[in-house]
């Protein structure tokens, strides 16, 4: 399973944010500093605090910070609403498969997409950025 560029990008921003001791980096800054395009990581960045797993705030101090609820998310559930609930292959789509009714793939398939979640589920991005992730995200981010 591959998982989407904003949905890695997300997971990214959240674990910069968690390590940013008592900064308020902006989408900019986040933005350079993953060597992503801006309107990528502000299109991130309005899901994730749509999700109200960050504060944004703009003008003077303003900036970017983790709230509680981003800080225990689950990550499981961060990938699973970047990547929707689609199956992992389009059976349905303009042309069906003609093995639809009698395929025992596409269950397959969808077994190993839970359980790729559900392995995700337990951890949270408190859990991901410990140590020794956190240590090497502060010093990547202060370069």
């Amino acid at each position: 399973m591959r998982l989407l560029r904003s949905t890695d990008l997300a997971l990214r921003v959240l674990m910069r944010l968690a390590v940013a001791d008592g900064t308020t980096p902006t989408t900019r800054d986040v933005a350079a500093g993953m060597e992503v395009p801006y309107t990528h990581a502000a299109k991130v960045v309005a899901e994730l605090q749509h999700l109200r797993l960050l504060d944004a705030r703009r003008g003077r101090g303003g900036g970017l910070a983790l709230t509680e609820e981003g800080r225990t998310a689950s990550v499981g559930a961060v990938v699973r609403a970047f990547e929707g609930e689609g199956d992992v292959v389009d059976c349905e789509g303009s042309a069906p498969c003609p093995l639809n009714s009698g395929c025992r793939l596409r269950a397959a398939l969808r077994r190993a997409q839970e359980a790729f979640y559900a392995s995700l589920d337990p951890l949270t991005v408190r859990d991901i950025v410990a140590d020794p992730t956190g240590p090497l995200l502060l010093g990547i981010t202060r370069r």
